[in-house]
């Protein structure tokens, strides 16, 4: 069926298929079907400032970007480079393997949501909160996660290479088999965390809190723990230490079964190695 464009729908129709190559609007939920329907279509987005924005579609070439900074938002798949979206409410939003390499994501509000195999590399997300986030294979190469909020998040085979965790709450979060080499964990709190088999080649773990932390398997090779919290962490034969750590950690712990051990004392850098260990109750 043709539409005329002197009517509703022929303007709408219009709109959907703008002659510039970028249209902005604000639409309900209605409109946005409306808008679909008359022929837009999904495609890339990039280098959009999307701050405080709580209800934008964005037209690119017949482009539809929907509920762009709403909870629960579905942006799978999604080419976000370089975008802003700091500030943003994304809680529970579906990011799986959406680029988002270089994207202003600071103060973002992401918990829950599903960032598995998404790309982050050079992304800015200080003092993002990622609580309970599933990050899994997810890219953050040279990412700034300052003070950002990890808490319970899910990283699970993530590429951490050379990312900024100063200060970041990584309190209970899922560590294990991850890439670290050089991550800066300066001051970040790994209470808790799972760091089984961890790659923290390099890694700048000074002032760390790694209070009940699992480091079976992982490798510190030439980390640095100084001042690092390490009362109660676990560790295993397979755990490799720092340069003379090894002979240090042995004289902290105690055997838990299993080729395990656990660190007792103090447990920072600077314990008092003559005290004898504390058995396990």
């Amino acid at each position: 069926m043709k539409t005329r464009p002197d009517t509703l729908l022929g303007r709408v129709a219009q709109a959907a298929r703008p002659s510039r190559p970028w249209l902005r609007i604000e639409a309900s939920d209605w409109w946005t079907r409306v808008l679909l329907a008359a022929g837009a279509r999904p495609g890339p987005l990039r280098d959009t400032n999307l701050r405080g924005a709580s209800r934008v579609f964005v037209f690119m070439r017949g482009v539809v970007l929907r509920g762009a900074d709403r909870t629960g938002t579905v942006l799978r798949d999604t080419d976000l480079r370089g975008v802003n979206l700091s500030g943003a409410h994304l809680d529970r939003a579906c990011l799986t393997r959406t680029d988002l390499r270089g994207a202003d994501l600071r103060g973002a509000y992401l918990r829950g949501a599903r960032l598995n195999e998404a790309y982050l590399s050079r992304a800015d997300l200080r003092g993002a909160f990622l609580t309970g986030a599933d990050l899994t294979r997810v890219d953050l190469t040279r990412a700034d996660l300052r003070d950002a909020n990890l808490t319970d998040a899910n990283l699970t085979d993530a590429n951490l290479r050379h990312t900024n965790l100063t200060g970041a709450n990584l309190c209970g979060a899922n560590l294990t088999s991850e890439i670290w080499p050089g991550a800066d964990l300066r001051d970040a709190n790994l209470t808790g965390a799972d760091l089984r088999d961890a790659n923290l080649t390099g890694a700048n773990l000074r002032g760390a809190n790694l209070t009940s932390a699992n480091l079976t398997d992982a490798d510190l090779t030439d980390a640095d723990l100084t001042d690092a919290n390490l009362v109660e962490l676990a560790w295993s034969e397979r755990t490799r230490w720092p340069r003379t750590w090894a002979t240090v950690m042995r004289e902290r712990s105690v055997p838990i079964g299993g080729g395990r051990y656990r660190v007792r004392g103090s447990g920072n850098s600077g314990a008092d190695l003559s005290v004898p260990p504390v058995p396990v109750s």
